[in-house]
């Protein structure tokens, strides 16, 4: 399991209880808090169908211009499709939170992960949330504690962490995530689910932290497939405690840089540790797309094969039928001549210039698909544009868990 040996960000306190809403009696309920309220970048979903928590944390966003004093977020129910209730729950949520910590309502941000269409018991959260309150620390173990508590189907706890030195001064980065299964998230500006929570203690404008994020996350959550399902959830928050006393406007551009990798980074590893964690997933595959006319077209290609049935069950059983990922390639509405097409499996070529490669070696493309993590390149031409984009195989177990979820 990951755990957190590094310093966390300054001007944050997290928290996890028992609410009683997970049939497995497990800790669901988690509390995020900054000591001053933070600045705040979001990301959601662009499903049409859109959770309670969504909408109103969207509204609460527009209300606060961008501040963020707690996070709210429990598991085991999404509150979607809830009606009027769901709503009325999540801003029961927030306003309960908010007596407790003093602050606005419109200042807490709500979360939920879980089964679709069942009321969310506001009660168990209401009752639950002050010794959640009363718990709240900046130790490394209580922000495990609210990285275990948002898991749902999810085998083992996803956090990242990083540092880097801005004028002299340590600027620290923490994230933690959850996401298991319905992972293939298409995040918008203002995506079981995929939630993710990343705090910093850099001193930053709500404007700046959104135009930090977006690029993050569209290579990194934005270029991840389990299984192809978007979900009515998915959520990226960043938060800027400003604790450290660093100004982002006081910095140079390469320190600006520096810290735009960090943040890369970390979102980079979070959403390795989703799909590494997919439900049932046995090989984790990535796609190197190259040659297309640009970065959009190169990552439509990606999307096509990460989520074609055909491929993804013959990297189940290792199976170098390269025909599939051709095929994915084909229909994914992207212009190209299967002539100037090339395909390596595992560094390993078998197809070229339209046919088999007359170098493939169909049981060594086999040994290297037994590998827990390979990597497939797909170049379909001499265009600028290429895609690097992390998926998985489809087995067995991901059909079990899914088709016995609601009960």
């Amino acid at each position: 399991m990951a755990s957190i040996r590094q310093a966390l960000p300054a001007g944050f306190r997290w928290a996890a209880v028992k609410a009683g809403i997970k049939a497995s009696g497990r800790t669901d309920l988690a509390i995020a808090v900054c000591d001053t309220p933070a600045a705040a970048a979001v990301m959601f979903t662009r499903n049409q169908v859109v959770a309670a928590p969504i909408i109103v944390g969207r509204n609460n966003l527009r209300a606060s211009s961008g501040k963020v004093k707690a996070v709210i977020v429990n598991a085991g129910n999404a509150n979607c499709a809830t009606g009027v209730l769901g709503i009325r729950t999540a801003e029961q949520t927030c306003s309960h939170a908010a007596a407790l910590l003093g602050c606005e309502q419109q200042e807490v941000f709500p979360s939920s992960t879980g089964i679709i269409g069942v009321p969310l018991p506001a009660e168990k959260i209401v009752a639950a949330l002050p010794a959640a309150i009363e718990r709240l620390s900046s130790s490394n173990s209580a922000a495990e504690d609210f990285a275990t508590a948002i898991l749902t189907t999810d085998t083992r706890m996803k956090v990242a962490q990083a540092e880097v030195v801005l004028n002299d001064r340590p600027v620290r980065i923490f994230g933690c995530c959850k996401g298991a299964g319905m992972i293939g998230p298409q995040l918008g500006p203002p995506h079981a689910t995929m939630l993710v929570y990343l705090f910093t203690d850099l001193a930053i404008g709500p404007v700046d932290l959104q135009a930090l994020l977006g690029p993050a996350a569209d290579k990194s959550f934005n270029s991840i497939s389990v299984d192809g399902d978007t979900s009515t959830n998915d959520t990226v928050l960043l938060l800027a405690s400003g604790a450290c006393g660093q100004a982002w406007e006081t910095v140079d551009q390469e320190a600006q840089t520096s810290f735009r990798d960090a943040l890369f980074g970390v979102c980079e590893r979070l959403a390795h540790d989703i799909i590494d964690d997919g439900e049932g997933v046995t090989h984790v595959v990535t796609l190197q797309i190259s040659g297309t006319a640009d970065y959009a077209a190169a990552k439509k290609i990606a999307r096509s094969i990460a989520h074609s049935p055909l491929c993804k069950t013959a990297w189940s059983s290792a199976d170098p039928n390269w025909g599939r990922i051709l095929a994915a390639a084909g229909y994914a509405g992207v212009p190209f001549d299967p002539a100037h097409v090339s395909i390596h499996i595992g560094g390993l070529p078998v197809f070229e210039d339209g046919t088999r490669s007359l170098h493939m070696d169909e049981k060594a493309v086999h040994t290297r698909m037994l590998q827990r993590e390979y990597e497939i390149a797909v170049s379909l031409g001499n265009g600028p544009g290429r895609c690097r984009f992390l998926t998985c195989d489809l087995t067995v177990e991901y059909v079990h868990i899914n088709a016995d979820y609601s009960t």
